[in-house]
Formats: structure tokens, C-alpha cells, sequence
């Protein structure tokens, strides 16, 4: 019997799509897995707390980590900066733990290329539609900069098959069993992920 590997997992999909949901849910059905808590340049949200959704710090701060290289990973996103810590992820990972990262696109594909045995999950909505609707009932953000989420999300939408595992988040219990026995396989199978649970809708939707 296959002893159970540490695991990088990242789930990542366009704004919308239900991925602090579904985080949620996933690492609460893997006791002992560790939430990656990311680095960013924005300002918190309406209760938003500093060191258990993100460490926020200033533009200056950041540039200091990716010159000293402290993160595993960042990328620019809606006009700020965002990383994940190198240290504590290597350490957890090590020590045969899973952790589980919520990044953007960009930043998902430099983990692949820093660890490819690491499992890339990719949600995506039931329609283009649809994400756009969950987008507006947000009501927090201005229609220029609603429209630039949108624009990004598209070009994520056509980026998914880079990703070892597609899960479509029409189904919110669904979609949880799919990203844990995603994760399940990749730590004892040989030969790394391989799973392609569904397939991106049209960003025309």
C-alpha cells in the first residue's frame, strides 16, 4: 500500500467562480491540511483579517520579497500584487502535509514549474453568464472595473486546459468530491495527476 505523499495543491478559476467556498469545504474534509495565506498589495475587505486572509502590505514590501526571493509564486491581478510565501510551504509540503493554495492563473502555472508533481485544479462556472451575473450581485466594484474582471476571466476560461484537473462549480457538493478525489489520486498514484474532471464552458456563454 502507497503511504500518502505531502501535496501542493492549488485551486484556482476566474473571480466568481466559488473558490473561497469551495477552499473551504475541501480543507475541511482533509484534517491537517494548511491554507497558504497569500501576500497582497490590496486593501482588506469589510472583515478581512491581516495574517489569516492575507498578509497585506504595502507595493514596497512586496517588491522587497520577490527581490529577496520569499515567494514561491506572484502575479499582478486587477492592478495589484499577489504571492505566496516560499518558506512555509516548503516546510509543510516536506513534512507530508497537503496545502493548498488559492492563486490567479499566472501564479498557478509558476508553481507547476517550480514543483511539477504539484496538482493544479481549475473551477470554472456552469456558463460565462452566469459568472458574470454572480459578479454583479457582488456590487462592489465599478462597472470599468467589473468589465475588466470579466475581460480577465475570459482569458483564464481559455487557459484551463493547462490545468490537470477542470471542475465544473454548478454543484457545490459536486464539485467538492471532485477536487477531493483529484487530490486523493495524485498522492498515491504513481506518475502524478492525469484526471480531467470536465471541460471549461464557452467564454461566449
Amino acid at each position: 500500500m502507497t503511504t500518502p505523499q505531502g501535496l501542493l495543491v492549488v485551486i484556482a478559476g476566474p473571480s466568481g467562480v466559488g473558490k473561497g467556498t469551495v477552499h473551504e469545504r475541501v480543507r475541511a474534509a482533509l484534517p491537517g491540511s494548511v491554507l497558504s495565506v497569500s501576500v497582497t498589495t490590496r486593501a482588506p475587505r469589510p472583515g478581512e483579517v491581516d495574517g489569516v486572509d492575507y498578509h497585506f502590505v504595502d507595493a514596497a514590501r512586496f517588491q522587497e520579497l520577490i527581490e529577496q526571493r520569499q515567494l514561491l509564486e506572484w502575479a499582478d491581478y486587477a492592478g495589484q500584487r499577489y504571492g505566496t510565501p516560499r518558506a512555509p510551504v516548503e516546510e509543510a509540503v516536506g513534512g507530508g502535509r497537503i496545502v493548498v493554495l488559492d492563486i490567479e492563473l499566472q501564479g498557478a502555472l509558476q508553481v507547476k514549474d517550480h514543483d511539477p508533481a504539484a496538482l493544479l485544479v481549475f473551477l470554472v462556472p456552469p456558463s460565462f453568464a452566469e459568472l458574470e451575473r454572480r459578479l454583479r450581485t457582488r456590487g462592489t466594484e465599478s462597472e470599468a472595473a467589473l468589465q475588466r474582471r470579466l475581460a480577465r476571466a475570459r482569458e483564464e476560461l481559455s487557459a484551463a486546459h493547462r490545468f490537470d484537473v477542470v471542475v465544473v462549480n454548478d454543484d457545490l457538493d459536486r464539485c467538492v468530491e471532485e477536487v477531493l478525489g483529484a487530490i486523493e489520486r495524485a498522492r498515491t498514484v504513481a506518475g502524478g495527476p492525469t484526471v480531467r474532471a470536465g471541460e471549461p464552458p464557452s467564454a461566449r456563454g
